[in-house]
């Protein structure tokens, strides 16, 4: 509002109770009087100009309809080019426009238009425009207050010069064929850009802008434009704006949260607008009383009279604090400081009437909201106002007074004589609020000089009674409020004119006019939806509440997902459903909710969002640039192009090309699918002509823009005998005075290959190129030296081969050598505690999408599979050799992605890398001192300790103990622990015994450290020390007088090969109980311990390695218990199956001949045989192994060895060995001759036998035992057959043959389902029928037992004779078919199957119902 109003106090000068104004003015003659009286009149206007502008709240911005300020223009375009159609409309409340075309509304969804609109300036743009698009384009603005609109034609040509019809030619000149203005255009590049701002009541904040203009002419220096939430902001005691050449500053000397919103500088010129924009957000200060609310806001001033304002208002957030009970309005005259209570209670809505004003006094008015806790801050006061009669201007006017003098009265002070007024007419009310109502009437025609006042009566509708309302000072102006009425009730209410001469007839009442009832605060936002703006920001949408009860505006609140502290995202009413909030975390998830505000205050939350994580939106690409041709061969083209600058965050993922001729403009796609890579081969050109190219780049939020074409590339073969260009020139390590160029090698290499590159370079915008490198490098990177610092250079790339220096590459673009602020080197060590050698980086810059490539030889690490590592943590990263050797020697280098080039390298040389290996050797093969070395120390009951004491040790240290290389375990019952304190590790030997004599070795590994302690026990040693441990247990047995072992677990093989754990026990009694264990599971025995001898066994069947591992003996009873445990593996087992190999071997039978159906299988029968044994079978010489064609097993009685499908070759000796540690045991057997004759024979008939019985026909099933079935019904008996060839099936009846009719109908379906099906059975029919299923390999033959009964007769209960199938034998002899041997798999299918023989004629065949046989 404050855009439309001169701020200003009200002067008491001219107070209209003084009546007369004196104005000196000079007249000497009668023209001089006729210009006096003219100036007086124009004096008498800018006095009603100032006073007004006094009483800043002016209606007219209040109801603005939408008005074109600048209008759209027609424009001519040709085909493909764009064009955009600008406007800017004015209007309050703001207009909304909507486009259209040739008459109907334009679908702005489809993509091919893009619509703009900020801060009333609205634009249409046409991308890329066709014919179709030649049209009337019309902007229509509207508001609550009207419509207003304004066309266009656009049309666009071909790029044919001759002219083509338009279907608007008939518009007028004005419209479509208006000539273009020229202005000229001022391009303005913003430098410094003011950024979003976070303060606090009573701050200060500076908004400034500096640009570069270009022309930069004094005479048209653009206007700079300051707005807040698109309403203009101009100098003035609260905002401060200073402008000078190339820049622009707003200043807000104390802010409050009136303040808070977006604010957009525009500079407007003549040729358009630049703009930007950020949001200022401020926060309430620190509270009187601590949980007391923050201040009001947005004070307006409604309504102004001679005796009374209307004071509203918008409620602070209560986010935190309690809720608001209600408000108190201050008041404090101009001039003074002195600020008094206007109402004695809280008041609970936002608007306020404020009566008893003197008249003629300014007043200024603030605001103070209250909760349980206190009372908040005042407000900002409002701008001062007068009380004043609005239509006390109007009755100002002048009187000559002669000479150079007049007089400035108002007409009711003039005396006139004349009659009382009309009657006032159209009295409605303006505003209807809950206690008062605002009228206004049209005055009557009135003529006369004597003054004229108005008197307001009220009714209650349907009363009948009229009531004048008091006033304290005489209505002069048409629109009063009339105060103190009852809420939710109906009045009525007329006017009544009056002057000296007396009252006017009362006017036509009004209707009924209801005041308004308090409805309560809106119900709460509808959902709310969060979605990504930048990288530090989230746009806010929610759906408004279904009862807005006269909604002001909304709060967000923001929370970081997780915690429960809620904060202001805005301080100020937002009146939109979309908002923007600023001034997030990167990278952190926040959720947000929303409140709506009306004059009762805020509404319940909205629901909460879905948590987001803020993060950069995605847009498209910009377009890529700089096309290069790197290769012609008269019908194609190798295209190579640069990134695009902007990514829009996300990866580019195609490129898409097209091709045109020069010189034409129509363009071509050149590939389907779109590229993936910057480098592509364009086929089918015609030789000789010149093209054009340009390039398209797509990412995840789509197509970006066009390329700017590339050159003219003319399509001739190239045939220079020099290298073509290099191109992907690109840049790392950048520094003061350095930088390294890597590059791509040319795709043209010319008559040889290429030997070499130079590198060349040159200061931006000049011609003198710099050789880099006088001697080619073969390698395609170069560190360059010798820059000037801060310079910007462009390099290109030559190739070399034995013919000469070939083409330069395409200019990269400009680099400046100067290092990236606070970047920092790769640096190298070896890590102290793994040994590993280590290349560290810390990046100065990082951002969520960073990446950090190593390279080597700057080629891309990507073999990780020799112990390279590459380890990354936020900003620092780390390459990691865990198994360095000489190969590693080289340059590393590592960039950090998504930054503006951090980038660093290291050497490391074949000298660094020999240290760095030797310390690296020292740090992973520590050794730890130790302060005693291994001892032995004997226990009581003779358990054997055996110690060592390290200087020092950590919890992570690990130790084993072995004897004789054979670790020992610390399970029970031993026993093995350390100590950190004192750094003694130790292990208990439970039982010490003669098989311990030998070495003992602990071994300690803590960390990279190692260490390694011995103790010899043999001869002399061992026998004091198993001396010693015998009487300790002894010793041990006679004082505790328990059970325990008097031989502990042994393992004993038998003369039968039986294996048996024996051990004997001692000291029992009767409650003595022992038990037996295998992995710690109890194993119960077929024969109980017989404890009363003392001796206890336990015997092994089928010994093998399945039945090895720990068994545990243990006796116990009240008196204790004792435990003995052998371990059934490693030598233990060994020695039990070498003995079981010698009794077995010893054991063993001649070879015997066993054929089977598969083979001649050799048995060879001995005491026992498992495979653990070492047996060898042999094929006279040749050791034998088990294949599919000799199957080596046997059973625990005998070993067997079976020759499958024997042949010639096969004949021989045959021989087995048993083998043991002492001696071997040999049985051969010749196979050959009539042996392996009867042999070969015997597997034959058994092969041709087993093969008949697979193959022979046989009932599969389906068919019963018994049959019950009623007279007259139909029997079918149904059954599934097999065999091959498919078998013949035949039935019988009691013995005889089932002769098939039309009563008996037999079936075989498809070989396979057969069925004998009898219509209307009768009592004849029961008896045995036999089914039978032969083929040449022979069947059988099943019984089935049928029972008739008549109908109402009892089903009797058959028990039939349960008869087995007969098999019926193959036919002799047996042929076994061949199979066919053949060149080569052929494709065709095998031979079909015979088909099944076809059901006689008049049969019918009965689909197959089996039932489970019983």
């Amino acid at each position: 509002m404050s855009m439309w109003i001169k701020r200003g106090n009200y002067n008491q000068e001219y107070h209209h109770k003084q009546s007369e104004y004196v104005v000196k003015e000079y007249s000497s003659s009668e023209a001089m009087e006729e210009r006096y009286e003219h100036k007086t009149q124009a004096r008498i206007q800018e006095l009603l100009r100032t006073k007004m502008l006094d009483k800043y709240v002016h209606e007219e911005p209040m109801i603005r309809g939408p008005k074109f300020l600048a209008r759209l223009r027609s424009h001519t375009v040709y085909e493909n080019s764009s064009v955009k159609l600008f406007c800017t409309v004015d209007g309050f409340p703001l207009p909304v426009i909507k486009w259209y075309k040739d008459g109907v509304i334009l679908d702005t969804s489809s993509g091919r238009y893009l619509v703009e609109s900020k801060g009333g300036i609205h634009a249409l743009e046409i991308p890329r425009c066709s014919t179709d698009d030649t049209a009337q384009y019309t902007a229509v603005a509207g508001n609550i207050h009207g419509q207003a609109s304004s066309q266009a034609s656009v049309i666009v040509k071909r790029f044919k010069q001759e002219e083509e019809s338009c279907p608007y030619a008939w518009l007028p000149f004005t419209a479509a064929m208006l000539p273009k203005i020229h202005y000229t255009k001022i391009n303005i590049t913003f430098l410094e850009k003011f950024g979003p701002v976070f303060a606090t009541e009573g701050e200060s904040a500076t908004l400034t802008a500096t640009m570069t203009l270009n022309p930069n002419l004094a005479n048209l220096q653009p206007e700079a434009q300051w707005y807040r939430d698109d309403t203009r902001l101009f100098d003035s005691k609260w905002v401060k704006i200073e402008t000078g050449r190339g820049n622009t500053t707003l200043t807000i000397p104390n802010l409050f949260k009136d303040d808070e919103g977006l604010y957009t500088l525009r500079m407007v010129t003549k040729g358009g607008t630049a703009e930007h924009s950020a949001f200022v957000s401020v926060a309430d200060g620190p509270p009187p009383v601590p949980g007391s609310p923050g201040a009001p806001m947005d004070i307006k001033i409604h309504d102004a009279n001679r005796d009374y304002v209307i004071v509203s208002w918008k409620p602070p957030n209560t986010t935190t604090e309690g809720p608001i009970l209600g408000y108190f309005v201050d008041k404090c005259e101009v001039g003074t400081e002195n600020w008094t209570q206007c109402n004695d209670h809280p008041i609970k809505i936002c608007k306020y009437p404020v009566c008893g004003l003197f008249e003629g006094h300014s007043f200024y008015f603030r605001v103070r909201a209250v909760n349980s806790h206190g009372i908040s801050k005042p407000s900002r006061m409002s701008d001062p106002i007068a009380a004043l009669d609005p239509t006390e201007f109007e009755r100002l006017h002048a009187k000559k007074l002669g000479g150079n003098l007049d007089v400035v009265s108002y007409y009711d002070e003039v005396e006139a004589e004349g009659k009382p007024p009309g009657a006032p007419s159209g009295i409605y009310a303006v505003e209807i609020d809950r206690t008062y109502v605002v009228l206004s009437w049209k005055a009557p025609a009135y003529s006369s000089k004597a003054p004229m006042w108005y008197y307001i009566e009220k009714s209650m509708t349907g009363s009948g009674a009229w009531q004048r309302v008091n006033t304290q000072v005489p209505i002069r102006s048409p629109r009063y409020a009339v105060f103190d009425l009852a809420e939710g009730k109906q009045y009525q209410f007329r006017v009544l004119s009056a002057n000296i001469y007396g009252n006017s007839e009362p006017s036509e009442p009004t209707g009924p006019i209801k005041t308004l009832e308090l409805k309560g605060v809106p119900s709460a936002p509808g959902q709310v939806i969060a979605t990504r703006e930048t990288d530090t920001s989230v746009l806010i949408q929610w759906a408004p509440p279904k009862e807005p009860n006269n909604l002001i505006g909304y709060y967000i609140d923001q929370c970081v997902k997780g915690s429960k502290d809620w904060t202001s995202a805005n301080h100020k009413p937002h009146k939109n459903t979309k908002f923007v909030v600023s001034g997030l975390t990167t990278g952190e998830t926040y959720v947000f909710r929303v409140q709506a505000i009306n004059e009762l205050g805020l509404s319940d939350e909205s629901q909460e969002s879905s948590p987001l994580t803020v993060k950069a939106a995605l847009t498209t690409p910009s377009a890529p640039y700089d096309i290069a041709l790197l290769n012609c061969d008269g019908h194609s083209m190798v295209l190579n192009w640069k990134k695009p600058l902007h990514f829009g965050g996300a990866k580019v993922k195609e490129y898409y090309v097209d091709k045109r001729r020069s010189g034409t403009t129509l363009w071509r796609e050149v590939h389907i699918p779109p590229l993936t890579e910057r480098l592509y081969k364009v086929e089918g050109l015609t030789e000789g002509a010149v093209y054009q190219f340009h390039v398209y780049a797509a990412n995840l939020a789509g197509l970006g823009p066009a390329s700017t074409h590339s050159a003219d590339f003319s399509c001739d073969a190239w045939t220079m005998p020099e290298p073509g260009p290099a191109y992907d020139l690109t840049f790392c390590e950048v520094r003061d005075h350095s930088l390294v160029v890597e590059w791509q090698k040319p795709v043209y290499a010319g008559s040889g290959p290429i030997t070499g590159y130079h590198v060349e370079y040159a200061k931006k915008g000049t011609s003198d190129w710099i050789t880099a490198n006088k001697t080619a490098v073969s390698h395609r990177f170069l560190k360059v030296t010798g820059l000037e610092a801060g310079t910007s250079y462009v390099f290109r790339v030559r190739g070399v081969n034995a013919a000469g220096v070939g083409m330069a590459s395409m200019s990269s673009d400009p680099v400046t050598a100067k290092a990236v602020a606070g970047s920092q080197e790769v640096s190298c060590v070896v890590d102290e505690k793994s040994g590993d050698i280590v290349l560290s980086f810390e990046s100065c810059q990082i951002t969520e999408s960073s990446q950090f490539i190593w390279k080597k030889n700057y080629k891309e690490i990507t073999d990780f599979s020799k112990g390279v590592v590459i380890k990354t943590e936020g900003s620092h990263s780390k390459l990691i050799f865990k198994n360095a050797d000489k190969e590693d020697v080289g340059t590393y280098s590592v960039s950090v992605t998504n930054t503006e080039g951090v980038s660093s390298s290291y050497t490391i040389s074949a000298e660094e890398l020999a240290k760095m290996l030797a310390l690296s050797y020292d740090i992973r093969h520590p050794i730890i001192p130790l302060k005693s070395e291994l001892a032995y120390k004997i226990l009581e009951r003779g358990r054997m300790r055996f110690w060592l004491q390290a200087e020092e040790i950590s919890s992570n240290v690990t130790y084993k103990f072995f004897a004789n290389d054979k670790e020992l375990s610390g399970a029970d019952p031993n026993k093995m622990g350390h100590d950190v304190s004192t750094g003694i590790i130790e292990f208990i030997m439970d039982h010490f015994t003669e098989e311990n004599e030998g070495t003992f070795t602990c071994q300690i590994t803590d960390g990279g450290g190692k260490a390694q302690s011995s103790l010899v026990l043999i001869k002399d040693a061992f026998k004091a020390a198993l001396a010693e441990a015998d009487y300790q247990r002894r010793e041990y047995i006679r004082v505790k007088e328990g059970p325990h072992f008097s031989e502990f677990l042994s393992l004993q093989v038998g003369d039968d090969c039986s294996v048996t754990l024996v051990c004997k026990v001692a000291n029992l009694k009767k409650e003595s109980e022992f038990h037996w264990y295998k992995e710690d599971t109890e194993i119960i025995p077929d024969v109980k311990p017989d404890l009363g001898s003392g001796v206890c066994k336990l015997p092994i069947k089928l010994f093998s390695l399945k039945t090895a591992g720990v068994y545990k003996a243990t006796i116990s009873d009240d008196r204790g218990k004792d435990m003995s445990q052998i371990d059934i593996s490693g030598k233990v087992f060994d020695d039990a199956i070498n003995k079981i190999s010698q009794l077995a071997g010893a054991s063993a039978a001649e070879l015997v001949i066993n054929c089977t159906a598969t083979g001649i299988q050799l048995q060879c029968h001995m005491k026992y045989y498992t495979s653990e044994m070492n047996i060898t079978w042999c094929h006279g010489e040749t050791k034998l192994s088990h294949s599919d064609k000799v199957v080596i097993g046997g059973t625990p009685s005998m070993a067997t060895m079976e020759v499958i499908e024997p042949m010639e070759k096969d004949k021989g000796m045959y021989s087995i060995i048993i083998t043991d540690p002492e001696n071997s045991h040999k049985r051969t057997l010749d196979l050959s001759g009539d042996v392996y004759e009867k042999a070969f024979a015997e597997f034959q008939k058994l092969k041709a036998e087993a093969f008949a019985e697979k193959n022979r026909g046989k009932v599969v099933g389906g068919l019963p035992d018994v049959v019950t079935i009623m007279e007259k019904k139909t029997l079918s008996l149904t059954c599934t057959v097999c065999g091959d060839p498919k078998p013949q099936v035949s039935w019988l009846k009691n013995g005889a043959d089932v002769e098939p009719d039309d009563q008996y109908v037999v079936s075989l379906d498809q070989g396979k389902f057969a069925s004998l099906t009898i219509k209307g059975v009768s009592m004849e029919d029961s008896g045995r029928y036999t089914m039978i299923v032969q083929n040449k390999y022979g069947g059988e033959s099943v019984d089935i037992v049928v029972s008739v009964y008549r109908h109402g007769e009892k089903i009797p209960e058959a028990k039939p004779t349960l008869t087995p199938k007969t098999i019926i034998p193959p036919k002799l002899p047996i042929e076994i078919p061949q199979p066919k041997t053949q060149p080569a798999p052929s494709p065709a299918p095998s031979s079909p199957s015979p088909a099944p023989p076809k059901a006689a004629t008049g049969r019918g065949v009965k689909s197959p119902t089996p039932t489970r046989r019983k």
